[in-house]
């Protein structure tokens, strides 16, 4: 019996001829346990249960799965409390155990708050609330040590780390509901509270390296609309010597605008900072109507249909396809499915269709990113070749299952035979 696994991605990459990086393709699956439990029924583009989605999303080419994480989020006493806002360590634990069971790379990302951390609010958690700023640096290094060393006794070691969730205008500004003007924000145009930010990044990115030496450590922000501002926060982080890895950033089209705007972010990170790895870590495009918010209309392009949302997949993995410094497309929320379940409220942006529970056909489209980027399935073939090949690239079979047990690539997949 065949089985495709993701672990033999990472393994067979390391054995094939030299080619381009890996690229890593996945989505942030953070609430993946939650309609588990209640019941979410998971269809394949025919209609047919999948079952276990996680180990299905990897058949349809996904290598890498993102994981938040929130300090103490039951602590949180904001009037904007979000249930979908649960993931401590106690629920995240088993999630990227799983996650990396099933062979995928594991994204961790720090919110460094008890709730959402994001360009609006990034409120220091209730339990450091009284901490002065020497004593949240030594805080930020213990809690991301501690929790780090946790997910590694686990069998769960993260393969890339956020330390921090879109943090364009800084982390930890203060107790929920502190008065902007007392709010430890970074500005463009200020000094303020900028060596205070790369003291916080340099002890939370030491604790990285300590404990998960082999982890890429990610730096997100989300200003591809306001790139004077993106550009002067990694400038920042090159001047303070901030010992990032990868450059993250969320594309959101409707917020941000058409692929023209990300493009023009991507063409100014690569110039000006020659080397560095981006990734997309966030991402997504409603398949049925506007999503909350929206602030660009692209549906002349991109009609909020399931044809819509395929077409803007297809064109952003072509848009990639051009940056070879550009490593990793994460879609944000793929999970969400209310079908087969009683749960209320209504996300138009995944990769179900919640009144069928079938997958959208965005959900392949979208991952051919990886297949552009020299992994395994870009070296040998196309999707239509019956063949079977051994790692070093060698036909083995025209088209029969090899008989004897080993790792093949077969219609550009990985294979376990046993």
């Amino acid at each position: 019996m065949t089985k495709i696994l993701l672990a033999v991605i990472i393994a067979a990459s390391a054995l094939l001829p030299e080619a381009a990086a890996t690229r890593y393709v996945g989505g942030d699956i953070s609430l993946l346990p939650e309609y588990e439990t209640a019941g979410a029924v998971y269809l394949d583009h025919d209609g047919n249960s999948i079952g276990d989605v996680l180990p299905w999303f990897g058949s349809q080419g996904m290598n890498a799965m993102r994981v938040r994480l929130f300090v103490n989020p039951y602590q949180y006493a904001g009037s904007d409390k979000d249930p979908n806002a649960c993931q401590d360590m106690e629920y995240i634990l088993p999630l990227c155990r799983r996650i990396k069971a099933a062979g995928y790379a594991l994204m961790l990302d720090f919110h460094y708050s008890d709730t959402w951390a994001d360009p609006a609010k990034q409120w220091t958690p209730a339990q450091w609330a009284d901490l002065t700023d020497s004593q949240l640096c030594e805080r930020i290094y213990n809690y991301t040590r501690e929790t780090l060393q946790t997910l590694a006794d686990a069998g769960a070691t993260p393969d890339f780390i956020q330390t921090g969730n879109e943090i364009s205008f800084g982390m930890l500004w203060g107790p929920v509901g502190t008065p902007e003007a007392q709010q430890k924000r970074t500005y463009m145009g200020s000094d303020a509270n900028w060596a205070r930010l790369g003291q916080l990044l340099s002890g939370a990115i030491r604790a990285c390296r300590e404990v998960c030496p082999s982890a890429r450590v990610i730096l997100q922000t989300e200003r591809v609309v306001d790139t004077a501002v993106m550009n002067n926060f990694y400038s920042r982080m090159r001047d303070m010597s901030v010992g990032y890895d990868i450059i993250g950033l969320s594309y959101y089209p409707y917020w941000h605008g058409g692929l023209t705007v990300l493009r023009n972010a991507l063409d100014q990170l690569t110039r000006n900072f020659p080397g560095r790895e981006i990734m997309i870590v966030e991402t997504g495009y409603s398949y049925k109507w506007a999503v909350p918010g929206t602030t660009y209309d692209l549906t002349g392009t991109y009609p909020y249909s399931d044809a819509g949302q395929a077409k803007f997949a297809d064109d952003l993995v072509a848009l990639l396809a051009g940056y070879d410094n550009v490593t990793g497309l994460f879609w944000w929320w793929p999970e969400y499915n209310a079908y087969g379940t009683s749960l209320s409220g209504w996300y138009n942006a995944p990769l179900f269709d919640s009144t069928t529970g079938r997958a959208t056909s965005a959900l392949s489209r979208f991952c051919r990113f990886g297949d552009d980027g020299g992994g395994v399935g870009a070296v040998y073939g196309d999707a239509d070749d019956a063949a079977w090949y051994d790692l070093m690239g060698v036909k083995v079979s025209d088209g029969d299952r090899p008989s004897h047990s080993g790792i093949y690539i077969h219609r550009r997949r990985p294979v376990l035979v046993k």
